[in-house]
């Protein structure tokens, strides 16, 4: 016992003598924990956290959580279903046709993650937090170079602005933190409660800060993936001319707008924004670091295809999230919507661009008119070839979309609806490379395309076409086990043309702004200039609308221009003829189904005729409502915090 006691006795001396030496005894720092001092001081570790919150960079066509394939749910392009939101094209698969049906869509539209068939509206204050507490820390740094510490501060700065700018195209104004809030668990959190800044505050936030970011990053156009100079210019003149149409077109629809200025910007703001969007854009074009791609300029059409995959001294590219194989960090685009014919696995299909953006690419002498799918006198105009309907129309076109007759990955697609008797009867299947009999006791013979299109058969070309852009020709593209890395560009010189063109025209320089244009145009192919007594609202319109396809701006342009609630308006109208007319009612999703002909010894046998069909799945009529021009903020959010106030119309 005396033993047992001495031995303790020891034990709490030594125990004693060592608190005494060291009162920090317990004090032992976790070791699956960095510390600040380790974090902020090393320079690889703060790159890879700056890697992360680059990675969470909020693109529209992000898909969170509503991957076809459970196990592939990570931040890709593959939210695909998005360019189906309105007019741009048909959504082939059972679980979107909701889309063509849905008369009307939420107020909580448009937002960043898919969820039971509406959208999150896009409220990322614990992002903007991390960023926040990014630039706090990372300023503290005492080990890194300044230089070194400069772009990194530069580089979360233009993402927390992109977060704010994202967030006001959406929302409107938003409380605009700064700094790293933290909860002092008193019980009354008043202190963290932030006002809704007015709409033009967010604006000229983003401004501001692209030109402080500039100060900071590399002037080298080599990088694709991270902040430079072009970027910050790029973002400048994009948000710039958002806020300049927002003030001017604003002005035609006063009900969307708050008397505090948190939703509408004052109409007499226009000029100052436009001229700003103009200054911008022009110094990125004056530097020289970006150029259009002409690299397949002897084949205008692969040109355009080649510009969306050539990840190799690519010039027009400003700013581009990036996939690389061996990484295992891939995007599955070609994999949803490649050609059913010749797919690598039994997926595709899915992305059918509709009739209406496809008539809308003009003729190469400057005119627009619909495709001619009906001779002068009535009845169907005859066409050797599918393709031929589709001749001496901008080279943009086929580049954008797999059109019937052409080619994806060296394979023939087979786009056709069936045969059509001369006495107007059809031979068609319900599925993919049907057969049937074309004479009564006659053999078994194919009668629809491997592609389809069948109706409302899912994954097969439901508008007659099959998505072109950002489609990888590389083997594996299209297999589960391997997709793409094609990159998504998020900024590219074409765009910063056409930004410079539009506020040129607004700001009446017709003249400058037709130099823009036809740069642009030329590109493309066409060999007649536009003249400055060309250049009209409608032609800024259009030229956006074709050269930026299935780029996420189409929806974010009608927006501005406070054209959405006009264009899609709920009615049922049929397929405007006016291409060239921004105002043109587009509200249901139209197809174009080619037919061979069937007439034995008859001088057509073996032709092509078109067909205008609205697919079984197009239902309604979009309807923008007003309330739509701003998505809703949560009842949660609003709870939380009163001094948010409703956005209008909702």
């Amino acid at each position: 016992m005396k033993k047992s006691l001495l031995y303790i006795g020891l034990v709490v001396l030594v125990l004693n003598a060592g608190c005494n030496k060291d009162k920090e005894f317990l004090n032992v720092p976790p070791t699956d924990v960095l510390q600040d001092e380790q974090l902020w001081n090393d320079e690889g570790l703060i790159l890879s956290v700056l890697a992360d919150l680059y990675d969470r960079y909020p693109d529209r066509q992000t898909d969170y959580n509503n991957s076809p394939i459970p196990s592939m749910v990570t931040q890709t392009i593959d939210n695909w279903a998005e360019f189906a939101r309105f007019d741009e094209a048909f959504a082939s698969e059972n679980g979107q046709y909701w889309r063509h049906g849905a008369s009307q869509y939420d107020y909580v539209f448009p937002g960043m993650m898919v969820k039971d068939r509406g959208e999150i509206t896009y409220w990322d204050y614990a992002y903007i937090r991390e960023l926040n507490t990014f630039i706090a820390k990372c300023a503290t740094s005492v080990k890194l170079k300044q230089d070194v510490k400069d772009r990194f501060v530069a580089e979360a700065r233009y993402l927390r602005a992109v977060v704010y700018f994202e967030e006001v195209k959406r929302l409107g104004g938003v409380p605009l933190i700064l700094e790293p809030l933290q909860y002092d668990y008193k019980g009354d959190p008043a202190y963290l409660q932030h006002a809704r800044a007015k709409e033009s505050d967010i604006y000229d936030f983003v401004l501001s800060e692209m030109d402080t970011v500039r100060k900071y990053v590399p002037s080298s156009p080599i990088s694709k993936t991270r902040v430079t100079v072009g970027l910050a210019l790029a973002t400048k003149t994009r948000a710039a001319l958002y806020a300049a149409s927002i003030a001017k077109y604003g002005a035609t629809t006063p009900e969307v707008s708050l008397p505090g200025g948190e939703v509408g910007i004052p109409a007499a703001k226009a000029n100052a924004y436009y001229a700003i969007a103009l200054k911008t854009a022009q110094e990125l074009i004056n530097s020289g670091s970006y150029s259009l791609y002409k690299k397949n300029s002897d084949n205008l059409t692969q040109n355009f295809i080649s510009l969306f995959i050539d990840k190799g001294a690519n010039p027009e590219v400003i700013f581009a999230k990036d996939y690389k194989l061996q990484s295992g960090r891939v995007q599955g685009w070609t994999l949803w919507s490649q050609p059913r014919s010749n797919a690598e696995e039994q997926q595709g299909g899915r992305l059918n661009p509709s009739l209406n953006l496809v008539q809308s690419f003009e003729l190469l002498d400057n005119t627009f008119a619909p495709l001619p799918i009906n001779a002068p006198g009535g009845g169907y105009r005859y066409y050797s070839d599918p393709q031929d309907l589709f001749a001496n129309r901008d080279p943009r076109l086929a580049a954008t979309v797999i059109l019937p007759g052409s080619s994806f990955k060296d394979k023939p697609v087979d786009i056709w609806a069936g045969y059509i008797r001369n006495n107007g009867s059809i031979v068609t299947g319900d599925n993919f490379g049907a057969k049937g009999k074309l004479e009564p006791n006659g053999p078994d013979v194919q009668v629809v395309g491997y592609d389809g299109p069948v109706n409302n058969l899912e994954f097969s070309a439901q508008s007659g076409f099959i998505v072109r852009k950002y489609m990888d020709p590389t083997v594996g593209s299209g297999r589960i086990g391997t997709q793409s890395e094609v990159w998504w560009i998020r900024y590219r010189y074409a765009e910063v043309l056409l930004n410079a063109a539009e506020a040129a025209f607004e700001l009446g320089q017709a003249d400058v702004a037709a130099g823009y244009i036809n740069q642009v145009r030329e590109r493309a192919g066409f060999t007649i200039p536009l003249t400055p007594g060309d250049i009209t609202f409608g032609r800024i319109v259009h030229e956006r609308k074709v050269e930026l396809a299935f780029e996420g701006h189409e929806f974010w342009d009608m927006k501005r221009w406070r054209l959405a609630h006009k264009v899609w308006n709920g009615e049922s109208v049929p397929l405007t003829t006016n291409t060239g007319d921004p105002e043109a009612i587009s509200t249901r999703v139209f197809a174009l189904w080619p037919y061979k002909v069937y007439d034995p010894g008859g001088p057509n046998n073996g032709k092509y005729i078109f067909k205008q069909v609205l697919p079984g799945a197009v239902t309604s009529a979009h309807k923008f409502r007003m309330g739509n021009y701003y998505s809703s903020i949560g009842d949660d959010i609003r709870s939380n915090n009163p001094k948010i106030v409703k956005n209008p119309n909702q």
